[in-house]
């Protein structure tokens, strides 16, 4: 005698499951379970970095604003100079890139004071402000790394 197959959306019976696949709420055979707290690792293998203090989090908003409107610069400057149709690009990203870079240079200040990254880090964290989109990898550096969490944690 065959047993037809449930649709999807029949509730399965308590404590029964086809055979490979998990009742709700629990895993698989054969899967680790995620360990709590900040030892997990990534899908990369290499654990991942402790949460993030409230000012490493400012500091990733700020650097991803600086590149953002470091590439509306670029997008501008190039329709001024090149395609010589507008200067509303520079005009106003100029502004707004200007007020990023004075941000995230106080900010990658306060960070690398708070959070104890040494002065060659905080060196180059200011320097890759000024080449166009370098902020964001550094942001992403620092966060793996974890020096954008609590320096109690790195320890």
């Amino acid at each position: 005698m065959t047993v037809p197959p449930r649709s999807s959306t029949e509730p399965a019976e308590a404590g029964t499951a086809t055979p490979g696949t998990a009742t709700p709420g629990t895993a698989p055979p054969g899967a680790a379970t995620p360990a709590a707290g900040p030892a997990t690792a990534t899908a990369a293998g290499r654990p991942a970095a402790p949460s993030m203090t409230p000012l490493g989090r400012l500091f990733a908003v700020v650097a991803l604003v600086e590149a953002f409107t470091w590439a509306g610069l670029l997008v501008g400057m190039f329709l001024k100079y090149v395609t010589e149709t507008t200067e509303a690009g520079v005009w106003l990203f100029g502004r707004l890139h200007g007020a990023a870079f004075v941000l995230y240079v106080v900010v990658t200040l306060a960070a690398a004071v708070r959070l104890r990254w040494g002065w060659l880090r905080a060196l180059v964290a200011l320097a890759c402000s000024v080449p166009p989109l370098l902020t964001v990898p550094a942001e992403r550096v620092l966060r793996r790394t974890g020096y954008l969490s609590d320096p109690r944690a790195r320890a």
